[in-house]
């Protein structure tokens, strides 16, 4: 799958559009699958790395999150292994680490 991807801290141009491997899920995980994501401020901190503070978050000398972005709409794709679950419906939900 293609993914904006970045390696070290600085601005739009360390960001690449790469191939990477299609990510599975472990026990107690879920998969999703994003249709869209957001870039806000926020997102601009974690890829400049600026101001310093917010390495000890988000990796001191290159990002811990390669992919960035707030996915929005998504849906899940495989549940492994996790309990109350059901495979007869598709859910869709919207995450956001925004409270309203």
């Amino acid at each position: 799958m293609k993914a904006i991807v970045q390696d070290t801290y600085g601005s739009a141009d360390v960001l690449d559009l790469r191939d990477i491997d299609e990510p599975a899920a472990g026990d107690n995980e879920v998969l999703i699958r994003v249709h869209a994501a957001g870039v806000d401020r926020g997102v601009w901190h974690f890829m400049t790395g600026l101001p310093y503070l917010m390495r000890l978050v988000s990796g001191l000398r290159a990002p811990k999150a390669r992919v960035p972005g707030i996915p929005r709409p998504v849906e899940v794709v495989t549940i492994e292994h996790c309990r109350r679950s059901s495979a007869a419906r598709t859910p869709l939900g919207c995450l956001s680490s925004h409270r309203r």
